[in-house]
C-alpha cells in the first residue's frame, strides 16, 4: 500500500497537468489513441485518399479533401475543436488595415432638438467646434436661439496600412465624373451642329450665286456635307463611356463598304488559313488567280518585299557573323549590326568587281570588241580554202 500510495500521487499531478480548471481533460489528452485505433486512422485516411470511404465532413457540413496534409488540417489544441474543420486556416478577424475604406462623405447620425453643451454655436451639431464649422456664419448662432439645430456628422476613424495612406485615389468615386463627360460631349454636339449649319449656308449662298433662275441650283444637296466628312476617316474618336472612367477607342469608316473581308476571297475550307485573333491569312488565298488582276496576296507578300525583307537579311546576317566568333547583337546594339551588314556589302561588291575586273584582263570583252564579220556570224562563205594532209592551209 506504501509504494502504491507515489504511483497514485504521480498519476494525479499528471491529469492535473492536462486538464483545465473545470478539471476536463484537453482535447490534447482525448486525442491520444492506442497502436490499434491509429492503424485504423491510417487505413481510413488511405482509402479516403483512394475514394473507398466517403470524405470527412467539417461542422458545416462541407467535405474536407482528403489530401490536404494533417498539419494543415489538424487545428491546434488551444482552439478546443470538437470537430475537424478548416476554419482554424481561414482568416476569421477582420482586417483593420483595410485601405479600400474611406469616409462616408456627407453622412449624417442625429439630429438634436435642442442645443447641447460643448456643441457648435454656429450650427449645434456636436461633432465640431464653431472654428472648424462649415456652415455659413448665421446671424444668430443655435447657442442663442436654439433653432434649426444642425443633424452630427459621421465620424470615422481608419488605421490604414503604409499603402493605404500614400494612395492618391483612395476613396475618389468614379461616379462623379460623369458630369464632366456630358458637358464635353454636349460642347462637342453643339460643335458639329454649328459647323454644319456654316456649311449649308455656304452651299446655299453658293448656288444662289451660280445660277438664281435654276430651280435645281436652288436645292441644297445635304450629302455634300457628309461627304466632306469622310476626309477624316481614320480619325479615332475616344470617348470615356464607364463609369468607371475606362476610355474605348472607336474608329469611324475604318475600310471602303465596296472591299471584301479577306476570309471571303476564298470559301473553300482547305484555302489559306485565316487567325481570327491575329486578323491575319498568311498564305494567299487565290494561288490561281491572275497576279495582275489580284488585289490581296497574303501577308507574307508583305513580308517578303520592302524593308521586311531588309530587315531579314539584316537578321540572317548577324546570326552568321555571330556564328563566326564576332560579339554582335541585333537587339543589343542594332546600330553596330546596321554598319557592319553596310561595311560587309561594301566588301562584297568591291570584290566581285575585282573579280570580274581579272576576268576581263585574262579573257577580254567579247561583248565590248568590234562586231564580227558577217561571214563568221552566217557561218559560211565563198572563198576556197586547200589544205594538205596534216590540215595546214596550202
Amino acid at each position: 500500500m506504501a509504494s502504491d500510495a507515489p504511483d497514485n500521487h504521480r498519476k494525479k499531478r499528471k491529469m492535473q497537468k492536462y486538464s483545465t480548471p473545470n478539471n476536463e481533460v484537453t482535447p490534447f489528452r482525448k486525442a491520444f489513441k492506442s497502436r490499434e485505433d491509429h492503424r485504423k486512422q491510417m487505413e481510413l485516411e488511405e482509402a479516403r485518399k483512394a475514394g473507398l470511404a466517403p470524405a470527412e465532413v467539417d461542422e458545416d457540413g462541407n467535405e474536407i479533401n482528403p489530401h490536404i496534409p494533417r498539419y494543415m488540417s489538424s487545428a491546434p489544441w488551444y482552439l478546443n475543436a470538437e470537430r475537424p474543420s478548416l476554419k482554424h486556416q481561414r482568416k476569421w478577424k477582420p482586417d483593420p488595415n483595410n485601405k479600400n475604406c474611406w469616409y462616408d462623405r456627407g453622412a449624417k447620425t442625429f439630429q438634436a432638438d435642442k442645443y447641447r453643451k460643448g456643441a457648435c454655436e454656429n450650427c449645434g451639431a456636436i461633432t465640431h467646434t464653431s472654428k472648424t464649422c462649415m456652415e455659413r456664419p448665421r446671424k444668430a448662432g443655435a447657442k442663442l436661439t436654439g433653432k434649426n439645430i444642425a443633424p452630427d456628422e459621421k465620424v470615422e476613424t481608419f488605421e490604414l496600412d503604409y499603402d493605404g495612406k500614400r494612395d492618391p485615389w483612395n476613396g475618389y468615386d468614379a461616379a462623379s465624373y460623369a458630369h464632366v463627360i456630358d458637358r464635353y460631349e454636349a460642347r462637342d454636339e453643339a460643335r458639329k451642329k454649328y459647323l454644319k449649319e456654316q456649311q449649308l449656308k455656304k452651299l446655299e449662298e453658293k448656288n444662289n450665286s451660280d445660277d438664281e433662275d435654276d430651280e435645281d441650283g436652288l436645292k441644297v444637296d445635304e450629302a455634300k456635307v457628309d461627304e466632306s466628312k469622310q476626309i477624316d476617316f481614320a480619325k479615332v474618336e475616344k470617348r470615356v463611356r464607364t463609369t468607371g472612367g475606362g476610355s474605348t477607342g472607336t474608329v469611324r469608316n475604318l475600310r471602303i463598304r465596296e472591299d471584301i473581308a479577306k476570309y471571303l476571297l476564298n470559301l473553300d475550307v482547305n484555302s489559306a488559313h485565316y487567325d481570327p485573333k491575329a486578323r491575319s491569312m498568311r498564305g494567299d488565298p487565290l494561288p490561281d488567280m491572275d497576279p495582275n488582276e489580284k488585289f490581296y496576296g497574303g501577308d507574307n507578300q508583305n513580308r517578303m518585299s520592302g524593308e521586311a525583307l531588309e530587315f531579314k537579311q539584316l537578321n540572317v546576317h548577324v546570326w552568321e557573323v555571330f556564328d563566326k566568333g564576332n560579339d554582335v547583337h541585333m537587339q543589343a546594339a542594332p546600330s553596330q549590326a546596321e554598319l557592319l551588314n553596310k561595311v560587309t556589302r561594301i566588301n562584297k561588291e568591291m570584290m566581285k568587281s575585282k573579280a570580274k575586273e581579272a576576268i576581263l584582263e585574262k579573257y577580254g570583252n567579247a561583248a565590248a570588241e568590234d562586231a564580227l564579220p558577217r561571214e563568221l556570224l552566217l557561218g559560211q562563205s565563198e572563198k576556197e580554202v586547200e589544205y594538205d594532209r596534216v590540215g595546214r592551209v596550202i
